[in-house]
């Protein structure tokens, strides 16, 4: 009798873990953009530009929130590159304009992953030029003052 709260203790546990999801969560816009952001702070550094262009493709070329949603809901990282990599191939052979200047979709994410590279150089240089700079940095002296 005492081991019957333990057991269901245990079925609870594993039913809760068996329900869960591991992709996207697309019940709302709100809910798939968060593990968006969860997922891709969970890749390896190599496939994060890729997976966040294939996402917002995913995004543009489903006009309808719902039929977005219903397109990514319970996808992997994986899979979401994959369908974004098939959109790019279609809108490229139907003449997309943007996609003209892009041999493949591995140029198109070395291109955007360089800009982000340069982006990232720029803020670190801005950072750091703001901070020697005299005019904007404050200098207390906490010490007692000599009487």
């Amino acid at each position: 009798m005492k081991q019957l709260p333990l057991i269901f203790l245990i079925i609870l546990c594993l039913a809760l873990t068996a329900c869960g999801k591991s992709g996207i969560n697309g019940h709302t816009a709100r809910t798939a953009y968060r593990s968006v952001k969860t997922m891709k702070e969970r890749l390896p550094p190599d496939n994060r530009i890729e997976f966040e262009v294939a996402f917002w493709t995913i995004r543009d070329a489903n006009s309808s929130e719902d039929a977005f949603l219903d397109a990514v809901d319970g996808k992997s990282p994986f899979e979401i590159i994959d369908m974004g990599k098939e959109i790019y191939q279609q809108r490229k052979t139907s003449g997309f304009k943007g996609y003209e200047k892009y041999n493949s979709w591995e140029e198109m994410i070395a291109k955007f992953d360089k800009e982000r590279m340069d982006q990232d150089k720029k803020h670190i240089v801005d950072v750091k030029r703001n901070y020697d700079s005299p005019n904007t940095t404050i200098l207390y002296n906490l010490r007692a003052p000599q009487r």
